[in-house]
């Protein structure tokens, strides 16, 4: 059983950056992050592929969030930059067991509790 574990939520100013991290316990393939604005449903924001040679994003935080990955720690992390107050989120990592990076909640096997992110204008 694979376990993920957020960290590095918080609250930033608009314009402000932060970077999350999720480590996992277990082997795992392609990493993604999802978000779940609040009242809204949980939606696609970035994914990696197991040799981190294929990314794929959202078009809400293409060109501002970066996902990458470091095998050796097992640990993917999420770049965000410019952050705007609508990337107000909880932020949720997943894996699935696929080699290449997926978008689609359901493709996904695993998932950690979330960190919340909150961006104030």
């Amino acid at each position: 059983q694979v376990q993920l574990v957020e960290s590095g939520g918080g609250l930033v100013q608009a314009g402000g950056s932060l970077r999350l991290s999720c480590a996992a316990s277990g082997r795992t393939f392609s990493r993604g992050w999802f978000r779940q604005p609040p009242g809204k449903e949980r939606e696609f924001v970035a994914a990696i592929s197991w040799r981190g040679d294929s990314r794929r994003y959202a078009d809400s935080v293409k060109g501002r969030f970066t996902i990458s990955r470091d095998n050796a720690k097992n640990t993917v992390y999420l770049q965000m930059n410019s952050l705007k107050p609508e990337d107000t989120a909880s932020y949720y990592c997943a894996a699935a067991n696929n080699p290449f990076p997926v978008t689609k909640f359901a493709e996904y096997d695993y998932w950690g509790q979330g960190t919340q992110v909150t961006v104030s204008s």
